[in-house]
């Protein structure tokens, strides 16, 4: 079977949970063929991989949003669209469900040049009474570039080759489950979903807090986000989530609950089991396996670790991952200097497991999460750790009713620096209590999440979304 994962922001253009999980799943079927159809931010990536490629894909196709809003318009000429064509434009732009095969009709087919389009009479018409209608009090120049900074991407992505595949399998909503829902639509063939974190509350999230964004289109981006959600979950056969909790908020999003099925994630335990206990040193050598990114909250693990040396001076915090963000990371190393504080390494990308053996304990202040890697890693090495109480954070750590092993770690508040600090603390001060955590997450992890049982449910999932699409085809 030739599948075809579609990604937006993550592999193979960057290291992180959701990347090593598709390495995995790859590699794990080898008896399947795989395209990559990977969705990213900047041109200037292009070709760029951070990762190993497996065997056993045949294809990368990539395609980028900074793209389509640099495109310069090739000729100056009338655009005249049907009426259906100009009522699914209309709603589109107010994020009313437009009818997705006139959207491929029209754009996938090229009958329609996106770039033009907006350049167009027909959209000013369609921008100057949506204006009238929602933004009476807003300048029609606001509303045209916003409209057209959120619904150019889209438009020039349908109207790029998509990969034919057995099987679409989009790794999140937004624009890689839309193009998903379109690809499945296009190609007549089943579409499968998978969440990591719930996207469209990431983005909602983010939206709110941007400063790029005029405070009255908030609202419209955001509908925007929850629009993409629903073509995805309405066009997919099966849609997967990391925990329950996620399942249920999928639901609350317009998911059917008969297509959800909760897929935890999974790794080698035995590649985990022999790292060795650290060896006593006299420090205490705290690891964060995390990109730099803002959503990792890096700032608030660099002021809790401040607090921390006041009271424990021999602790080191070793911050492994790549940058995502360099700004955000020049910040960071601004802030190191300013709170004076010490033994803060940045030793960038390693290899994890030989690292973990330097390693007392692991620490994550992370705003969102689903169901980090970095925390099963810690645990199948036996390192417990200090985590904010976000995604699956608390079930990994604590267990759920399931599982009554006991503590791997403490879970706190997001952003509450001093339930941080009494917890590192702790974890500092005790080794008892540390070697207590260590058995547990090794056995935690053992028990519930291994590989072999996360691909054999996908494998699954695979087969039921195929056995559902032949059922709707031959009715």
């Amino acid at each position: 079977m030739k599948i075809c994962f579609i990604l937006e922001g993550s592999y193979p253009h960057v290291r992180g949970g959701v990347s090593k999980w598709v390495d995995d799943m790859i590699r794990s079927m080898p008896e399947h063929e795989f395209v990559i159809w990977a969705i990213g931010d900047k041109e200037a990536k292009r070709g760029k991989y951070l990762v190993e490629i497996p065997e056993n894909v045949t294809g990368i196709q990539e395609a980028f949003l900074d793209t389509a809003l640099s495109q310069k318009i090739r000729r100056n000429r009338n655009i005249n669209v049907p009426s259906r064509v100009k009522d699914t434009l209309e709603k589109l732009i107010r994020c009313q469900d437009p009818d997705l095969e006139i959207l491929l009709e029209t754009f996938s087919e090229k009958a329609v040049n996106p770039i033009e389009l907006f350049m167009s009479e027909v959209i000013l018409d369609i921008i100057k009474n949506f204006c009238a209608d929602a933004y009476p009090f807003a300048g029609f120049m606001d509303l045209f570039w916003t409209v057209r900074s959120m619904f150019l991407p889209i438009l020039y992505l349908i109207g790029q080759d998509m990969p034919k595949a057995d099987l679409y399998h989009s790794c999140s909503t937004g624009y890689a489950g839309a193009l998903g829902a379109l690809a499945s639509i296009k190609f007549q063939k089943p579409l499968v979903i998978t969440e990591h974190g719930i996207y469209t509350r990431e983005r909602e999230e983010e939206i709110l807090r941007a400063d790029w964004v005029v405070p009255y289109f908030k609202e419209l981006w955001i509908s925007m986000f929850y629009m993409f959600s629903r073509f995805a979950y309405n066009q997919a056969q099966q849609v997967t989530s990391l925990f329950q909790r996620a399942a249920i908020i999928q639901e609350d999003l317009g998911c059917p609950p008969e297509k959800i099925t909760v897929i935890g994630n999974g790794i080698r335990f035995e590649d985990y089991e022999q790292i060795p206990e650290k060896q006593p040193d006299g420090w205490i050598d705290i690891g964060a396996i995390v990109r730099i990114a803002p959503i990792k909250d890096i700032k608030t693990m660099i002021y809790s670790f401040s607090q921390l040396k006041q009271q424990f001076r021999k602790a080191r915090l070793h911050i492994l991952g790549s940058v995502n963000d360099e700004e955000y990371y020049e910040e960071c190393l601004s802030l190191i200097d300013y709170l004076e504080v010490k033994d803060i390494l940045f030793p960038g990308h390693v290899n994890i497991k030989d690292y973990l053996a330097k390693l007392d304990f692991t620490f994550l202040t992370s705003l969102s999460e689903g169901q980090p890697y970095a925390i099963l890693e810690s645990l199948a090495a036996g390192r417990p750790l200090v985590s904010t109480d976000v995604g699956s954070c608390r079930e990994l750590i604590m267990g759920d009713e399931n599982d009554r092993l006991g503590s791997a770690g403490f879970c706190v508040t997001p952003l509450h620096q001093a339930e941080m600090l009494e917890a590192l603390l702790l974890m500092c001060e005790s080794k008892k209590e540390r070697e207590k955590m260590s058995r547990v997450g090794r056995q935690r992890v053992k028990l519930f999440y291994n590989i072999d049982g996360m691909v054999q449910a996908y494998q699954s999932t695979y087969q039921k979304a195929n056995e559902l699409w032949q059922a709707l085809a031959s009715n």
